[in-house]
């Protein structure tokens, strides 16, 4: 996990419309990125349909939501019209970002070790700066207490 006060390390990837986004794209505005593990699994679709219905208030505080995983931008374009999500999901195939922000870890699930994206999230201030770091964060509670932090 990065430590806050850090600057946020830049990356671009493709949206699930095949788009190239950049995290300096958003510069001047507050930024919710939060990693996932996987489209379509029971936590990553609670977490992802609690940021869709909370998405209104992040957007009337001037902040941008972007989703990251490792699955594909077909999977993600899938992902976001089965359950009406309206933030940015970005797709990293090469864990160029999961990797930059420290969430590609070890994991142990029924007694197998495996590498994979610790569900992690991170707000990132005007400035391009770690304002706040969330690890192992919880699928249901993230986006409500993301919100309780930005007041």
């Amino acid at each position: 996990m990065l430590e806050e006060g850090i600057k946020a390390p830049e990356f671009k990837l493709t949206d699930k419309e095949g788009k190239e986004v950049c995290l300096s794209d958003f510069l001047g505005k507050k930024v919710v990125l939060y990693f996932y593990p996987r489209d379509n699994t029971p936590g990553c679709t609670r977490q992802a349909c609690a940021f869709a219905a909370s998405y209104e208030k992040f957007r009337d505080k001037g902040v941008v939501v972007i989703g990251i995983s490792k699955d594909s931008v077909s999977s993600h374009l899938k992902f976001a019209e089965k359950y009406s999500l309206p933030f940015l999901l970005l797709s990293d195939p090469d864990l160029e970002a999961i990797k930059a922000y420290d969430v590609w870890k070890e994991k142990k699930m029924y007694g197998k070790t495996t590498m994979g994206v610790v569900r992690s999230t991170y707000i990132i201030d005007e400035n391009g700066m770690i304002e706040k770091a969330m690890q192992k964060v919880k699928p249901d509670t993230n986006a409500g207490e993301i919100l309780e932090y930005l007041g």
